[in-house]
């Protein structure tokens, strides 16, 4: 990479030119990692990675690189044109207080030069805040939080009351957190995944205290009761199995076949972990859990084809 002493500083500059010149000419449509991989002339079993890690680069100088793929598909990246300065010149503190206060006071005119995304965007392992579609939600959301008013929404397919203690701009999503009126332990929500978003009046929640930190890790997250769920891999699949679902509990070696158990409490989150790595796991059990990721993807088939 450029910067790096020791490597072909013009032959890495070269190549990430050539990227970003592909992914700015083909605008919205985006283009697939595989024609990027092609572009850069990566080849061999590391090209995915290798394309990752200029990505990476192109991220950290300030370019707007979004994966607007479906969930299970394969990547599509698409870059923003945006002021990029913001990016260099700020910290990442600095740059989320920033983004947050754009949305406070409602200047959406700022919101392409700070980068922030504006279209829809797919529920996938990672995807970005959309203001376009979610502003009104996400407005609802913070003022419940500066009023302290009950929220009520949809979430994982049931309808929650909840005391909000906090919404935050992390990982680029926004985050609520707060207690549920029927529970005691305080959750996580991804505010873009929420729906039927209303608010109370002011002063109709509960004050709720709670842990400044946020988990890094969404499956951390207690949104659903805990169930045990055992995966099967192989060997050669247990590293990248981890690095998306971190260490499990326990490991059995079946000579080849792998199988690790998990403890889960956010299953929106786990099934997104799983349709990444695709074919290199399995769902062995909990039944219903299995249920779940053969539902949801049936739903995603029939919506392609509607």
């Amino acid at each position: 990479m450029p910067g790096v002493p020791g490597r072909d500083q013009r032959t890495a500059m070269e190549r990430l030119v050539r990227v970003a010149a592909v992914l700015k000419v083909a605008g919205d449509a985006g283009v697939t990692s595989e024609k990027l991989v092609a572009v850069a002339g990566f080849d061999g079993d590391h090209a995915a990675d290798q394309l990752d890690r200029d990505l990476r680069y192109l991220r950290n100088q300030g370019w707007q690189l979004d994966n607007i793929a479906p969930p299970g598909a394969p990547a599509r990246y698409r870059m923003s044109t945006v002021d990029n300065r913001f990016r260099v010149r700020l910290a990442p503190a600095q740059q989320r207080a920033l983004q947050r206060a754009v949305l406070l006071v409602d200047r959406h005119d700022l919101v392409r030069r700070l980068g922030l995304p504006e279209g829809e965007r797919p529920g996938d392992v990672a995807p970005m805040v959309s203001l376009s579609a979610h502003d009104q939600r996400l407005t609802t959301v913070i003022r419940a939080v500066r009023l302290h008013a009950l929220l009520r929404f949809r979430y994982g397919g049931k309808d929650r009351a909840l005391h909000p203690e906090s919404v935050r701009f992390q990982n680029e999503r926004w985050y609520l957190r707060g207690l549920e009126t029927d529970g005691d332990v305080v959750k996580v929500f991804v505010v873009q995944w929420m729906s039927s978003v209303t608010a109370g009046p002011p002063g109709s929640a509960h004050r709720v205290e709670a842990e400044s930190t946020l988990s890094l890790h969404p499956l951390g997250w207690q949104v659903d009761p805990p169930v045990g769920v055992v995966l099967r891999t192989t060997a050669g699949y247990q590293p990248d199995v981890e690095r998306w679902l971190g260490r499990p509990e326990r490991i059995w070696d079946g000579g080849g076949q792998i199988d690790l158990q998990y403890r889960i409490t956010h299953r929106a989150a786990f099934r997104a972990r799983v349709y990444e790595l695709g074919l290199r796991v399995r769902v062995l059990s909990p039944e219903a859990v299995r249920r779940e990721i053969l539902d949801e993807l049936t739903g995603m088939a029939e919506e392609r084809h509607a």
